[in-house]
């Protein structure tokens, strides 16, 4: 692709790097197969293509962009769908960044569009604030059957509708603090093998601390040292998808402090889009010198807990008779290319463990688009809901808790993560969401 970029352009960073990006499409259209908006809607202008030509207009015109510009980058989920199919190596995630950063530097929202954003940017990355919101959240709940269900447009969010949408996607109960998440060392059982920063997370804290739970105890049993470090939170990921780069870069550079300073052979996640955001600190400060070393370091050191545990391998297993079906989230197949090893260590833990057709496709959890993109969203968890559905598993899992939750929200299937099985498998508790 040409690119038409003044020398004070360029002399921006973060825009020659966009510039450099853009130069690597052809235009071959690859990406718009397995782009889950183009699928839905048909519309060149949500595909990795269309999204691309859009964001090179508003950058080298060093523009606001336009209400429709905002429109289509806003629906896009950040699945990286596109990144695994391009054949030139295009990086849609750092352009589609650079993006929605100079979205929200240059476009004005509407009021009722920024005070959602604001919100949510607000309560996504603070486990306590967020707990309390909940609970206020159940006051809510009669509201949300006054609000109207669909968008006239079929890929349309407005207000109220989001508003619903965040409504409903309250749960009826939340699970009690778990006293993992406090800061604290777990001990490994019998001689230890390494030494790892667990990643305590901010929404896992409080959808599902199970998780966490499970983890530590995995880990320990395998003569793995866990330490939930003081100071470790939010990856940044939820503020920075919608443009709040300044939060984002806050919580990325609290994280490798506290990491760095702990000492640990690696940080450990297991919720894989925490993951793919921690992985890519290295990028996010890299203009930055006092920070770009310490972050290319705590990139290096992060691994999603599948990987670690392929490492090290599982013992002592005791086989389960139950057929799963691994949903592979975008940000573990697509964002981490971790796609082997989740699969490799079910099947080592005794279970079946089948795929699930248009696998590529996202389940429309994506952090906040649920509730920014509540039509589109619902679309495609129905149509990931059916294609699992169609293997006929016993049990679903995961390894992000987002995911989790919201095609749970679609079956009666039970869902669960990926450490939670490999948990019980290996002398841990039954999932609580098995029968």
């Amino acid at each position: 692709m040409q690119t038409n970029f003044t020398l004070a352009q360029l002399a921006d960073p973060p825009t020659a790097r966009s510039e450099q990006i853009l130069r690597k499409c052809v235009h071959c259209g690859f990406c718009t197969a397995t782009c889950p908006t183009f699928v839905l809607l048909g519309d060149e202008r949500d595909s990795p293509r269309g999204r691309i030509y859009l964001i090179k207009a508003m950058l080298e015109g060093n523009r606001a962009p336009t209400e429709p510009e905002v429109r289509h980058v806003d629906r896009c989920l950040s699945c990286l769908s596109c990144m695994t199919t391009c054949p030139s190596g295009v990086n849609y995630m750092h352009l589609v960044d650079h993006g929605r950063h100079h979205i929200e530097q240059t476009y004005r929202r509407s009021l009722p569009d920024r005070l959602m954003r604001r919100l949510l940017g607000l309560l996504m990355p603070r486990p306590r604030l967020f707990r309390s919101a909940i609970v206020l959240g159940w006051l809510a709940k009669p509201l949300a059957a006054l609000l109207p269900s669909r968008s006239r447009d079929p890929g349309g969010a407005t207000f109220l509708r989001r508003l619903k949408a965040m409504i409903e996607a309250i749960p009826s109960s939340v699970p009690r603090p778990s006293p993992v998440d406090r800061p604290q060392t777990f001990a490994a059982i019998g001689p230890r093998r390494k030494r790892v920063a667990l990643m305590p997370g901010c929404g896992q804290q409080v959808l599902a601390p199970e998780v966490n739970e499970a983890t530590v105890r995995l880990l320990t049993r395998h003569g793995v040292e866990v330490v939930n470090v003081a100071g470790s939170g939010c990856c940044g990921s939820s503020v920075q998808h919608i443009g709040d780069n300044g939060q984002a870069l806050a919580l990325a550079k609290r994280n490798i402090d506290a990491w760095l300073a702990a000492e640990v052979d690696a940080v450990v996640i297991n919720a894989s889009g925490c993951g793919t955001t921690v992985k890519d600190y290295g990028h996010m400060l890299a203009d930055d010198p006092q920070w770009q070393d310490k972050a290319a370091r705590v990139s290096r050191l992060a691994r999603d807990v599948s990987e670690l545990m392929a490492e090290i391998g599982l013992a002592d297993v005791t086989p389960r008779p139950l057929t799963v079906a691994y949903h592979s989230a975008c940000s573990m197949q697509h964002g981490q290319k971790v796609v082997e090893q989740p699969k490799t260590l079910l099947r080592e833990a005794g279970f079946a463990v089948k795929d699930v057709p248009e696998g590529h496709l996202c389940c429309g959890w994506a952090g906040t688009y649920q509730v920014l993109q509540p039509e589109l969203s619902r679309r495609l968890r129905d149509r990931k809901v059916a294609n699992i559905e169609s293997v006929r598993p016993d049990v679903i899992a995961s390894g992000n808790f987002g995911c989790v939750g919201n095609i749970a929200q679609g079956t009666a299937i039970p869902v669960v993560h990926t450490v939670e099985l490999l948990d019980w498998a290996t002398g841990g508790p039954k999932p609580a969401a098995l029968p």
